[in-house]
C-alpha cells in the first residue's frame, strides 16, 4: 500500500520514522511519499519538503511567512493528488494538518488517520469537530486522551506511548554502561549529578537555565549537570555559564538521566522520560506576567496540570513551579526535599511506577502500524 505522511517537527520527523519502519514489517509493498525530515528519509520513499522549512512557532513568525506557508500547503495538496495514497497519516502538528485533513475529506476518497493527536484538551477543544468531520481513524499515544475523546462521542485507539519505547530501547543499547564510565567519557566529578533540562528552544534556555543554576549553587555537594538540546550550539549556552562551573553535554540525555540523583525539568516531554527513568524532579517554567498567565491558566485553559506526568497520573505527582510559583526560593525548597526527605522521595518514585505502569508496554509504533494495515485491509 501506499503511505502519504505528514509531520512538521523534529519529533514528528522521530515518531514518523519509527512508523515508517514499524509499517515496512507489516507491509512489505510499502510505499512513502511525505514531508518530514531525514529520519524519516533514512526509512526510504520519497522527501518532499523538510521540516525546517515548515517549523514556524508564534504569531509574528507565521504572518512573516505567511507565503511560504501557503506554497507548502499548496505543494502538500497537489503531491497528495498526484502520488493517490491508500492513506494520509497526519502526525501532530495541528495548525498544517488539520487543514490538509479538510482538504483530502472534501476532494479526495482517500481515508485520514492522526498519529499523536494534537493537545486539544489543553486548549483550543472545539478543534475536536474538526476530527469528528475529517479524520477517519485517531491513534493516541497518552491513555488519558481515550476518555477526553470519548465524551465528545468520538472513539480513539490508544497504541502506548513512543517515549516509553525510546527508553525501553537506550536500555537494552547501552546495557554496558556505568556511571564511572559517563563521569569518565564527560570528565565530570565524583559528586551526585543532578540533571538541568531547561528546554528545546532558546528562549525556553534563557527564561530558565539563568533560575536553575542560581539553585544549584545552595546544593554544593552535589553536581549540575545540562543535559544540551539538539540543535542549539554550545555557544548559546556559554553565556548563562560565566561564573559556574557547570558541564553541558549533548546528544547523552537519556545517559544523564540513568545516573542523576534529581532534576530540574520544564515542562514537556522531557517531565516524562525523567519519570520513566524514576529521576525525582521539579518542573519549573518562567512565563511573562506571571499573575495573568496563572489566571489564563485556571480559566481559560480546560486542564489542571502542565506537566505530562501529572496528567497521565491524573493528580500532583511532581510540583509544577510555573508563572506565579517560579522562584528561586519555590525551586530550592522543593529540590531540597526530593534530595533529602526520603519518604518523599520515595512517594515520588512509586507514584512514577504507577504512571509507567499505565501507560502500559512497549511498542506504541508497532501497535499503530498494526492497527493502520488492519483497518485499511478491512475497509
Amino acid at each position: 500500500m501506499k503511505y502519504f505522511l505528514i509531520a512538521g517537527e523534529a519529533s514528528g520527523d522521530l515518531h514518523g520514522a519509527n512508523l515508517m519502519q514499524a509499517l515496512k514489517e507489516k507491509d512489505v509493498n510499502a510505499e512513502f511519499c511525505y514531508f518530514g525530515g531525514d529520519l524519516m528519509q533514512n526509512q526510504g520513499g520519497i522527501l518532499l519538503k523538510h521540516y525546517r522549512e515548515m517549523a514556524f512557532m508564534g504569531v509574528i513568525p507565521v504572518v512573516m511567512n505567511a507565503k511560504t506557508i501557503l506554497r507548502n500547503m499548496k505543494t502538500c495538496q497537489d503531491e497528495i493528488l498526484k502520488f493517490q495514497p491508500d492513506v494520509v497519516i497526519l502526525i501532530d502538528y495541528p495548525g498544517f494538518n488539520l487543514k490538509m485533513a479538510k482538504f483530502v475529506k472534501k476532494n479526495t476518497y482517500i481515508p485520514v488517520y492522526y498519529y499523536i493527536s494534537p493537545k486539544v484538551w489543553a486548549w483550543k477543544e472545539y478543534r475536536v469537530k474538526s476530527f469528528k468531520k475529517y479524520v477517519d481513524e485517531m491513534f493516541c499515544i497518552l491513555p488519558f486522551e481515550v476518555e477526553f475523546f470519548k465524551k465528545h462521542d468520538y472513539k480513539v485507539n490508544y497504541v502506548g506511548n513512543p517515549t516509553v519505547d525510546e527508553v525501553v530501547d537506550f536500555r537494552k543499547r547501552n546495557e554496558a554502561d556505568t556511571l564511572d564510565k559517563f563521569r569518565t567519557d564527560n570528565s565530570l566529578s565524583n559528586k551526585p549529578l543532578v540533571a538541568l533540562l531547561a528546554g528545546s528552544r532558546k528562549q525556553e534556555i534563557k527564561d530558565n537555565l539563568p533560575t536553575m543554576l542560581e539553585v544549584m549553587k545552595s546544593f554544593p555537594d552535589y553536581q549540575p549537570v545540562i543535559a544540551g538540546a539538539p540543535g542549539i550550539d554550545e555557544e548559546y549556552y556559554s553565556q548563562y555559564l560565566k561564573n559556574s562551573d557547570c558541564k553541558i553535554i549533548f546528544a547523552q540525555t537519556y545517559r544523564l538521566l540513568s545516573y542523576s540523583q534529581a532534576a530540574l525539568v520544564t515542562s514537556g516531554t522531557a517531565t516524562l522520560e525523567t519519570a520513566l527513568f524514576r529521576v525525582p524532579q521539579v518542573v519549573c517554567y518562567k512565563t511573562p506576567v506571571p499573575p495573568l498567565t496563572y489566571w489564563v491558566f485556571k480559566h481559560l485553559l480546560t486542564t489542571k496540570y502542565i506537566s505530562l506526568v501529572n496528567l497521565i497520573a491524573d493528580e500532583t505527582v511532581v510540583q509544577e513551579l510555573f508563572a506565579k510559583f517560579f522562584s528561586i526560593k519555590n525551586i530550592k525548597a522543593e529540590l531540597d526535599k526530593i534530595l533529602h526527605d526520603k519518604t518523599y522521595r520515595n512517594q515520588m518514585l512509586q507514584n512514577y511506577d504507577r504512571i509507567i505502569n499505565i501507560l502500559g508496554e512497549a511498542g506504541a509504533s508497532e501497535h499503530a502500524a498494526s492497527l493502520m494495515v488492519e483497518k485499511l485491509k478491512n475497509q
